[in-house]
């Protein structure tokens, strides 16, 4: 008699059944990811100290030069620095999905009937939660320069809500840009050149009042704007808004509408990128 031996799993059959099956496997890769914080402590250490040191230089430096109608800059520049302090974990998400690719993470999994898409969940939320840490690292700091929130505790945590969100979003395109550039070193510097002309030009730092009218339309409709504004808004913060247009007025509902597209456009890409990396 002749025993049959069923083949192991391709890469093909990672995917699971949907939805469900993601989602409960990448819970099981959220809890290894920041299991591994214990070995890697400087992950964490980065995580905090970078964004306060954000939050002392542009809050203390800047604040002394800059002035901003209705209101102290170092109110106005806070949301501006939490999404700073978001945007700077993109080099690492994208180098951890690479890492991810070349430890003999996928080897493991492949003879596992897991979801294609665990390990990038198990990435993205692992990275969010460092992205929390962070933040209240940098609310840590700004309240001792002087920020301060003006609303009620629910506005105040839908700010807070937007800021992971976003970071969620952001997490999913840099695992894609370092799925897409497949070398850790290459991975770890060029998400900060592609983001860092989208930060500047927008009102994170300075009021828009005074830049020229092609220039603040531009600005205006950047979807970190709008990321940033939401969070102004709903702590009550000072906007220096350049008058009324459709993204200083509802920044709260484009903030949404700007990750809900990304999210769309970038995660089912990252995924496909990652089946494709580890089937090779």
């Amino acid at each position: 008699m002749s025993v049959l031996t069923a083949p192991a799993p391709g890469p093909d059959q990672l995917r699971g059944d949907g939805f469900g099956a993601a989602l409960t496997d990448g819970v099981i890769c959220v809890e290894r990811h920041l299991r591994h914080l214990r070995r890697a402590p400087g992950r964490l250490v980065n995580a905090v100290v970078l964004p306060m040191v954000f939050a002392l230089l542009f809050g203390v430096l800047f604040g002394s030069v800059i002035e901003v109608p209705n209101g102290g800059y170092e109110e106005f520049i806070m949301a501006g620095i939490f999404v700073q302090g978001v945007l700077s974990a993109v080099p690492g998400t994208a180098v951890g999905a690479v890492e991810d690719l070349r430890n003999g993470l996928v080897d493991r999994f492949r003879s596992l009937p897991m979801s294609g898409a665990a390990v990038l969940i198990g990435r993205t939320v692992g990275d969010t939660v460092l992205r929390a840490i962070g933040c209240v690292a940098m609310a840590a700091v700004g309240l001792g320069i002087g920020w301060r929130t003006h609303e009620n505790a629910l506005k105040v945590l839908a700010g807070f809500g937007i800021l992971l969100l976003f970071g969620f979003t952001v997490a999913w395109l840099g695992a894609l840009i370092g799925l897409s550039l497949g070398d850790p070193t290459t991975a770890s510097s060029v998400p900060s050149l592609l983001l860092m002309p989208v930060m500047f030009l927008s009102n994170a730092f300075i009021p828009l009042t005074g830049l020229p009218h092609w220039l603040t339309v531009a600005a205006e409709w950047n979807p970190l704007s709008s990321v940033v504004g939401a969070c102004r808004e709903l702590w009550g913060n000072p906007t220096a808004a350049a008058g009324h247009s459709f993204p200083n007025d509802h920044p709260v509902a484009l903030s949404l509408v700007w990750m809900a597209l990304i999210l769309a456009t970038v995660a089912p890409l990252a995924i496909r990128k990652y089946r494709t990396a580890a089937a090779r």
